[in-house]
């Protein structure tokens, strides 16, 4: 009998869910038959629904509904009924390998991390921690045979969401000839962020040299930063942080001309898209995190004698390596993005 029911175990953040979307392609074209689910937490939920390559979501939420034993318990029940035949787990977590060895899945495939190696069938052994991420979660599919020919990292834009967002911009007066630039200014930690000041001339040389519409996206923590952002231009931008879900937000990242962002999730469903990218890189390296999408990728990075990149100092007195992209460094770039396509005032 062939393999049908497939589960795929994966990890907790945007970023690294896009990172994680070639192993879905590769399985549909290796089992073609097999249904494939994904168990995730619920904030990348919506991310997977914009994959095509996603048949199931189950969603374990663990430190809600599923936080307790007993609700641990019913979803192990729950995975048991529907008959796994292999799951490959991307996330290292010690309990999750744990369940799907209680669900009673036959064949079980990871890295042998946190003393988990007794609940695996086939152990994986680790790639270099300087790799992509990207590779390090395909990784675990080719130690099982399993052939990778697409690394690029895709998602779908959904009807439903399109015309919400059509309708949001519609709102703000934007049109479809419109050239439209999309900042993102927020990041999973400081560390990430470019100075404000920063974004604020930025979108002020943008609105004057590439006559765009400007457009701060972000989540609803970073409303108070982009508004604070905005306010700081000498022109208006619109400012869209806490006013779109993700899919929304996958959305207006594909009708984006260019997104300009610092190495966090929302650069990387604009990649995702295909949208031409401008990638503001610091205490991340882009060998490790980069962007892997279908569009144009220009990542500013400058390499500034730190010997803790990459880094997780949080409490880096000067944060040199963002403050060293400049401005004029970001201009440049944007122009010889744009200029192949728009007319542009230099």
């Amino acid at each position: 009998m062939g393999i049908n029911r497939i589960l795929v175990v994966n990890v907790n953040w945007i970023g690294d869910v896009i990172f994680s979307l070639p192993i879905f392609k590769a399985l549909k074209r290796n089992y073609p038959e097999s249904e494939i689910a994904c168990l995730a937490v619920p904030r990348v939920k919506k991310i997977l629904e914009a994959s095509h390559w996603v048949d199931e979501i189950i969603v374990y939420d663990e430190k809600g509904k599923h936080r307790n034993p007993l609700a641990k318990l019913r979803l192990i029940r729950e995975l048991r009924r529907k008959k796994f035949q292999i799951a490959f787990l991307l996330h290292r977590s010690w309990t999750r390998a744990l369940l799907v060895f209680l669900a009673g899945i036959p064949e079980r495939i990871g890295y042998d991390t946190k003393g988990r190696g007794l609940f695996l069938t086939h152990r994986v052994k680790s790639l270099s921690v300087h790799g992509h991420r990207s590779d390090y979660y395909l990784n675990v599919l080719e130690s099982y045979g399993i052939k990778v020919e697409d690394r690029g990292c895709e998602l779908n834009v959904l009807p439903e969401p399109k015309t919400q967002l059509d309708q949001l911009l519609h709102r703000y007066d934007v049109k479809r000839e419109d050239i439209l630039i999309v900042i993102n200014p927020g990041g999973n930690w400081n560390l990430k962020r470019w100075p404000k000041e920063n974004f604020a001339l930025l979108i002020n040389r943008l609105s004057n040299e590439v006559k765009a519409k400007i457009i701060i996206s972000g989540a609803d923590k970073d409303y108070e930063f982009a508004l604070e952002i905005a306010q700081r231009s000498q022109v208006n931008p619109i400012v869209l942080a806490g006013q779109t879900d993700l899919l929304q937000l996958v959305t207006l990242m594909k009708r984006a001309n260019l997104v300009i962002s610092a190495d966090t999730g929302p650069l990387h469903l604009a990649s995702s898209v295909g949208t031409d990218i401008i990638g503001l890189f610091g205490p991340t390296k882009p060998e490790m995190t980069g962007p892997r999408g279908k569009g144009r990728i220009k990542i500013l990075h400058h390499d500034v004698g730190c010997n803790r990149e990459p880094c997780y100092f949080l409490t880096c007195p000067d944060n040199i390596c963002m403050q060293s992209v400049t401005v004029e460094d970001v201009m440049e770039a944007v122009h010889q993005m744009v200029q192949e396509k728009f007319s542009v005032v230099m």
